[in-house]
């Protein structure tokens, strides 16, 4: 077993500011491709009002349920102690890391571009390639590093 299989958390935390784009797309891959093997969340640092319908459609169009009800924040988390907290902002690595000071959580920080900063401009095909990309961008980063049981590694 390599020593990537080995570290595997037992749960994970997916941060971001809104808890609507990038940390519910990484939730449902996450999801997808681990099961219940890994307990997966994710919150915002401010969450918006409403779920993104361009995040639920790019998830639906890969076979993956988007995250239930509302974004929601840290202070909204029915669970709070996680093994890891991926953070996809340098503003949800901040809150990640005071909340962790005085916990044995481990926390990461992916750098993941908003697809609302690209230029896609008001053009729905524009938008939704750029949040294509988002998820094919997540998915290869948790695929990296969280493998599954199984799977050949270089």
């Amino acid at each position: 077993m390599s020593a990537d299989r080995k570290s595997l958390p037992a749960s994970v935390l997916f941060a971001c500011n809104l808890n609507s784009i990038r940390s519910t797309m990484a939730e449902a891959i996450l999801k997808k491709l681990h099961g219940n093997r890994i307990f997966v969340d994710s919150a915002g640092v401010r969450p918006a009002e409403e779920p993104d319908p361009f995040t639920a459609e790019v998830l639906r169009e890969d076979g993956m349920t988007p995250p239930a009800g509302s974004p929601k924040g840290f202070d909204d988390l029915e669970e709070t102690s996680f093994d890891l907290i991926v953070a996809l902002t340098p503003e949800a690595r901040d809150k990640a890391e005071e909340l962790t000071r005085t916990s044995a959580t481990d926390v990461e920080f992916w750098a993941i571009d908003d697809p609302l900063a690209s230029p896609t401009g008001g053009n729905r095909d524009r938008r939704l390639a750029a949040y294509r990309e988002l998820r094919n961008q997540l998915r290869r980063r948790i695929e990296a590093r969280f493998p599954r049981a199984g799977t050949a590694t270089a």
